[in-house]
């Protein structure tokens, strides 16, 4: 698929069909994210891949029972899915990064951070996970963790504290019948509205 295609055509998928994919497909997902840039090459991020029936039923089971989760109707959808990967950053690794010697800081001083890059080069890797999904001829949708629900995720899958994860992306064949997204009922904002050249 041309690079240009893969960008238009890449959307959020709320519904998948049973059959499951194919672990090279997952394979090359993730040696692509991980090509993304990354602060100093700190590399600080990893992926836990849910790609077993068990091991994605114990993530959903998590919410079982939060009225507000399920409440939302595009979780049915959403469940369908037959892989979860939950991308996580470390800020760790990037403070331990620039403490070294070629970087020029003899501390892990946090305050010298303008912009949280361990969360934004995840991030990037993500965006990464979702074009190669286009790609393979599948689809995906990056969703967030509930916060009140993070420490039993750590839990039940063993994330050390050191790593944060900063969502879910799920994966798989789309099916019709999801959720619509937002994009939906908004129109994308004009060009003229939100780049600014020269000046705001």
């Amino acid at each position: 698929m041309e690079f240009q295609d893969v960008v238009r055509t890449r959307r959020m998928v709320r519904r998948y069909r049973p059959d499951p994919v194919a672990t090279e497909q997952v394979d090359r997902v993730l040696r692509n994210a991980v090509r993304a840039p990354n602060a100093g090459f700190s590399q600080g991020w990893s992926f836990l891949v849910l790609d077993t029936p068990e091991d994605v039923a114990r993530y959903w089971d998590l919410f079982v029972g939060d009225e507000e989760w399920e409440a939302d109707g595009w979780l049915r959808g959403m469940r369908t899915a037959p892989v979860l990967i939950l991308p996580c950053s470390s800020k760790a690794a990037y403070l331990r990064r620039y403490a070294e010697g070629d970087k020029g800081w003899t501390d892990e001083d946090e305050a010298r951070w303008p912009m949280p890059y361990w969360h934004m080069d995840t991030a990037m890797a993500v965006m990464l996970m979702l074009q190669t999904v286009v790609d393979e001829g599948l689809g995906a949708c990056y969703f967030g963790i509930p916060p009140r629900h993070e420490s039993e995720v750590r839990a039940a899958f063993g994330i050390p504290e050191e790593w944060d994860p900063i969502g879910v992306v799920s994966i798989g064949h789309p099916d019709t019948g999801g959720s619509q997204g937002s994009p939906s009922r908004r129109t994308r904002k004009p060009m003229e509205e939100v780049v600014h050249r020269g000046r705001w």
